[in-house]
């Protein structure tokens, strides 16, 4: 196996596992990582277009309107109207704007012993990597 085959093998055995825990941590506030990967878009970022956060996620249209509704539903975001007619705008609600720190709190442990051992610099150097590949990849 290449030493290219090996970081991609070792990412995928990591991912999976990583986003099935996530999920777990996620169980209480009904949420799954591709829903909470939105609303923290939406508090990172401001309220955006549904084509916005398709383009950020790398996933359609379509999809992210059916994520939207359930954060509707769940009363975490809001929609409004952009300057056009035909664009939606999503936004945080007052209780998702709550909601977004307090799972940021309640994720925390998770990601600090997800990285247990991992030197500091370690972390800094495989994000910087990461986003690399991302870049090359679009």
């Amino acid at each position: 196996m290449t030493i290219e085959q090996e970081f991609f093998n070792q990412y995928r055995l990591m991912y999976r596992p990583f986003i099935n825990q996530l999920n777990v941590q996620l169980e209480p506030y009904q949420l799954y990582s591709s829903q909470w990967a939105v609303l923290r878009f939406l508090k990172d970022k401001g309220p955006h277009s549904f084509v916005d956060i398709a383009n950020f996620m790398s996933i359609e249209k379509p999809s992210v309107t059916k994520l939207v509704h359930k954060l509707v539903e769940l009363g975490y975001v809001e929609t409004m109207m952009g300057k056009d007619k035909r664009e939606k705008l999503v936004h945080l609600s007052k209780h998702g704007e709550e909601l977004v720190l307090e799972i940021k709190s309640h994720l925390n442990p998770f990601f600090v012993q997800a990285l247990a051992g991992v030197p500091k610099q370690d972390i800094d150097i495989a994000t910087q990597v990461l986003a690399r590949i991302c870049m090359n990849i679009n």
